[in-house]
């Protein structure tokens, strides 16, 4: 600041240089203006915090894993950042038994807290409000959770690959951190943490966290998360595993018995990681490893930092479905560390993650792999537009999900259509440009959250201002705000996949499957997918059976190829390939494999009761949050 004495000097010795006047403004406009402004904290319709009041900016985590009561008991001792007059901090909780808070200035000197529950919510959950007194810094929770809790998944051993020991795994994105750490469960509010766990003799516990490389002989577990994450990212495992390294900074985790399958299908784990460093800068979280979990797992994969969660579905024995692993890895830049600022803005997230997975299996394998995986992403994005409708308000990236499960915006609009916004980007401005761009992206707001107006702004000014005609070409609004797929969407048929419809013409116009083996020999994945996809939605039951006998697609032990052969088989009635497609749902949780199934068998009243028998013996096996949504698809009411 300057003081008035030094103006008043300043104006005497230049009394008679009229440009010191002008100077004289700037310098008192300075004195009074030289404060930054005050972020302006974004609103989360999914979280009760109000961070401009207080907010957590670390957590300690003292938890004990009790198999079995299937609940997790301990503490959570929050460190929060206040504004000086703020009286009190709002927390989210669902499916907790709080037993008592603390407050204290220092860590230290701890005394009993008022507070009291607010509002309560079928999807929010139970507001917490704790009173602050003018020097509370720490919020000490005593808690346990209750059985059940959407974010948790304990497993019996017989639900393991092992069979010789329980599992549990968490999930906590969306917002279901909640159910198992009182938190601001916002995508808005990082914090660093550190935890202790304690867990049965004989199983490792691993965080996304730095992890430990060998069980514990105590069954005590410490962990350190130095990079601030939101609660989302919050993860937890324990098991019979074991570590392997993969690298100087990669590695894989899985039961004894998946370990060595795992370490072969992430051998290329260094090279993606070395593709990724040089598209857009150094990986910041220190160690990237993948923990395979049983199959109960109800997604792909999960970006828990320093540790992805990875579906054993994945595990084909010939890498040829590890562009999950791509797709993971790159969420170290979009989403983990730039991430979004609320749900409704997930397509930062994933359409982001899109993009650069895309990019990493480009270099990896190829131009055309890449326009693979490009036609996968446009079929499921006409696939998701059909479903729910061109003008449908869901199908924008600026979605609305306030008073809705965050859950119901995880469709292919964010993924696929922000993917192809990107890609439509990059082939407007140039790809060394885009680079450019998305690498000074990442770099400048690391550690921070992005709304979706923020990105389109960053994008005017950073990108499209600079490139003739830019803006009018892309059409920004229609994308982002507007409904349906544009007209300029940047869609081009992969060869290989044009391949791939001739094989399927050639068949229908009477060419015997064994007759196709040759052309089919080296068919990867993708192909053999896109192949089931595309036959006839008329095929008989007669014509599944002659394409099984030379393909054998029914023994297929490549889950993808599995999911749409089974889905294929329900609609075409070919029952040779149900008993298979039971043991299938008996076994796996992913929940992009159960619905497409439960679905198929729901458009008739047979395969309705079909659905209902299976689903009778496998709900148990599947976690909560699948639960929840095959639940709602069949109208099952639990029986007592």
């Amino acid at each position: 600041m300057i003081d008035e004495k030094s103006i008043q000097t300043l104006m005497e010795t230049c009394r008679y240089c009229s440009w010191m006047y002008v100077l004289l403004a700037a310098l008192m406009w300075f004195s009074c203006n030289n404060e930054p402004e005050p972020k302006v904290e974004v609103a989360d319709p999914h979280s009760y915090a109000m961070p401009s009041e207080a907010k957590v900016t670390h957590l300690d985590l003292d938890l004990n894993v009790d198999f079995n009561a299937e609940k997790l008991i301990g503490t959570a001792i929050l460190k929060i950042d206040r504004s000086k007059d703020s009286k009190q901090i709002r927390l989210d909780t669902k499916q907790l038994i709080i037993e008592s808070v603390l407050i204290s200035p220092d860590g230290v000197k701890e005394k009993v807290a008022k507070y009291r529950f607010g509002q309560d919510d079928k999807i929010l959950g139970k507001e917490l409000i704790v009173e602050l007194e003018p020097q509370t810094q720490y919020i000490h929770i005593s808690y346990q959770t209750e059985p059940g809790a959407e974010a948790l998944q304990f497993l019996p051993p017989a639900l393991t690959d092992n069979k010789t020991s329980p599992f549990l795994l968490t999930q906590s994105q969306a917002i279901n951190a909640r159910t198992w750490v009182p938190i601001q469960d916002s995508p808005g509010i990082r914090f660093t943490y550190n935890a202790t766990i304690k867990v049965p003799e004989g199983l490792m516990a691993v965080m996304s966290a730095k992890n430990p490389t060998h069980k514990s002989n105590s069954g005590v577990y410490s962990f350190e998360m130095p990079q601030p994450i939101p609660a989302y990212l919050l993860a937890l495992a324990v098991g019979d595993i074991e570590f392997r390294s993969l690298g100087e900074k990669t590695g894989v985790y899985a039961e004894p018995s998946m370990i060595e399958k795992a370490v072969y299908e992430f051998g290329d784990l260094n090279k993606m990681m070395n593709i990724a460093e040089k598209l857009y800068g150094e990986y910041q979280w220190g160690r990237y490893d993948v923990i395979v979990l049983p199959p109960s797992f109800p997604f792909g994969g999960m970006e828990n930092p320093r540790l992805t969660f990875a579906t054993p579905t994945i595990i084909a024995e010939d890498r040829s479905l590890v562009s999950l692993i791509a797709h993971e890895l790159a969420h170290s830049w979009s989403g983990n560390l730039v991430t979004n600022a609320t749900w409704n803005d997930f397509w930062l997230n994933e359409g982001f993650t899109v993009y650069f997975e895309n990019r990493i299996m480009e270099e990896l394998e190829g131009p055309e792999y890449a326009s693979m995986l490009a036609q996968i992403s446009y079929e499921d994005l006409e696939d998701e537009i059909e479903e729910i409708g061109f003008d449908h308000l869901d199908t924008k990236l600026a979605i609305e999900l306030t008073d809705r499960n965050p859950d119901d915006g995880m469709t292919s609009i964010a993924y696929d259509k922000g993917f192809y916004f990107l890609k439509l980007i990059e082939e407007t401005v140039g790809r060394k440009s885009f680079d450019q761009f998305l690498k000074k992206y990442f770099t400048e707001h690391a550690f921070k959250t992005m709304t979706t107006d923020d990105f389109v702004a960053y994008l005017r000014t950073e990108l499209l201002e600079n490139h003739d005609d830019a803006e009018e070409m892309i059409q920004v609004n229609a994308w982002v705000y507007d409904t349906g797929i544009p007209d300029n969407i940047p869609f081009n048929p992969s060869t290989r996949f044009q391949a791939v419809e001739d094989q399927v013409h050639g068949w229908i116009a009477g060419l015997k499957p064994k007759d196709m083996k040759e052309e089919t020999k080296n068919w990867s994945s993708h192909e053999w997918l896109h192949f089931i996809r595309v036959l006839p939605d008329s095929i008989s039951s007669a014509q599944m059976d002659s394409l099984d006998k030379v393909f054998d697609f029914t023994n297929s032990t490549n889950s993808e190829v599995q999911c749409v052969w089974y889905t294929k088989a329900v609609k075409s009635g070919y029952e040779p390939a149900y008993e298979n497609m039971k043991q299938f749902l008996y076994k796996v949780g992913r929940r992009k494999f159960l619905m497409p199934l439960y679905e198929a068998m729901t458009e008739t009243e047979e395969g309705t009761e079909m659905a209902k028998e299976i689903y009778r013996v496998a709900r148990q096996n599947y976690h909560p949050i699948a639960i929840l949504s095959i639940d709602k698809l069949l109208k099952w009411e639990p029986e007592s």
